[in-house]
């Protein structure tokens, strides 16, 4: 990470076997931007420069390598750099909140509202979408494959099957939840295991231990070479993923980078970078899907 932003982790995980425990370990050894328990992540901030876009994303656009792919091109329209910070939903949006952030892409609807109606953001544009998949082993133990994602859930939690959870405040942790509150609530169990990881971390300890998990289709086709776990539920309304690109308001901070942050989500929406983000394809098949692309070529 190019920034100028400097977190202190402390990463909180429950429910984690030994081997998988290792692979958290090496994740965080090599200095990886990981997810972070929410409630105990703190930052370090030097203030912004004028050439300096600070940006708080999902580590889904970074995990998938779409941000590989349309920042660089920013840069070299503005003449600046771009410092992302990869971290959940929730944690963006927090960063947004105290001012320590110009720009945020995030992917919670409910909490993006929220965020807009206290007047912590000037401006709100929805850009792209992809789909959630619960993936498991192919052997599918709880018989999941084609259900609904809340019927599929209840037979995960009835039969108290492997099932790993971002469970750090994230955009995919968010839509967990949310399917478990049609369940009544989420009741945990010895293997329900909470990781608070980014999902490329959650995806290959499931995968190690053969279980269950909600993942963004991005993340997942970026990994699927280098794991066995299968989509089982997909494709489902309401596994619908949409994304977003909010403005921080800077009348409520000193020291944001306003115009940057404006521009960046004008190079969002725009037809060229919505183009690029169409023509983002791993092994033939589109990670996201452009909201802001005009039907004409």
């Amino acid at each position: 990470m190019r920034g100028a932003l400097v977190w202190h982790r402390l990463a909180r995980a429950r429910c984690l076997p030994g081997a998988a425990l290792c692979f958290l370990t090496i994740v965080g050894s090599q200095g990886c931007v990981a997810e972070n328990d929410p409630s105990s992540v703190t930052a370090s901030v030097e203030p912004p420069k004028a050439g300096v876009l600070r940006l708080a994303t999902t580590t889904s656009t970074r995990d998938s390598g779409l941000l590989d792919v349309l920042v660089p091109g920013f840069e070299s329209q503005q003449g600046c750099r771009v410092d992302v910070i990869a971290v959940g939903t929730g944690a963006a949006l927090r960063l947004g909140e105290a001012g320590d952030v110009d720009v945020l892409v995030v992917h919670a609807r409910n909490a993006e509202r929220a965020f807009m109606a206290a007047k912590y953001g000037t401006r709100h544009e929805e850009f792209m979408f992809n789909h959630f998949l619960l993936v498991g082993p192919a052997s599918d133990p709880a018989k999941i494959h084609a259900l609904e994602p809340a019927a599929a859930f209840a037979r995960i939690a009835t039969g108290k099957h492997v099932y790993f959870s971002r469970g750090d405040d994230s955009g995919t942790h968010k839509r967990e939840l949310q399917i478990w509150e049609q369940l009544g609530g989420l009741v945990e169990w010895v293997d329900y295991c909470e990781v608070g990881q980014g999902m490329g971390p959650t995806l290959m300890m499931a995968d190690e231990k053969q279980g269950y998990t909600l993942v963004d289709m991005g993340t997942y086709l970026k990994f699927k070479e280098k794991i066995a776990l299968v989509p089982l539920v997909e494709e489902a309304n309401s596994l619908r993923n949409p994304y977003a690109a909010l403005v921080v308001n800077a009348a409520r901070h000193d020291k944001l980078n306003a115009a940057l942050a404006g521009a960046f989500v004008d190079f969002l929406i725009s037809q060229p970078t919505q183009r690029q983000i169409a023509d983002f394809r791993i092994s033939g098949r589109a990670l996201f899907t452009p909201t802001r692309l005009d039907a004409a070529p």
